[in-house]
């Protein structure tokens, strides 16, 4: 269950270093594609919750790190224009 990084650019040009304690965003994330703000939120959604179950398989406990990610990344989309793209730029373990 490798940490995995994803490095996205909001649409306000702006970019950050995304955390998930699984390479499960590599499933649902694609370098190089751009995602509706909505889409992209859904998407950080699943795949985190899937990181957080996979830990908590593995060791009996939920992910804080990857449910404190997904606050960081449902308040940054809550500051933003719902018809703007988030560009994943970069996916690195």
């Amino acid at each position: 269950m490798p940490e995995t990084f994803w490095t996205v650019r909001w649409p306000d040009g702006a970019e950050e270093r995304l955390y998930s304690p699984s390479s499960i965003v590599a499933e649902i994330f694609e370098p190089g594609q751009s995602y509706p703000v909505p889409d992209f939120l859904s998407r950080a959604r699943d795949a985190l919750q899937q990181a957080s179950d996979r830990v908590e398989r593995k060791y009996g406990f939920a992910c804080s790190s990857a449910m404190d990610q997904l606050g960081r990344i449902e308040a940054r989309v809550a500051t933003l224009d719902q018809a703007g793209q988030v560009d994943c730029l970069d996916i690195s373990q």
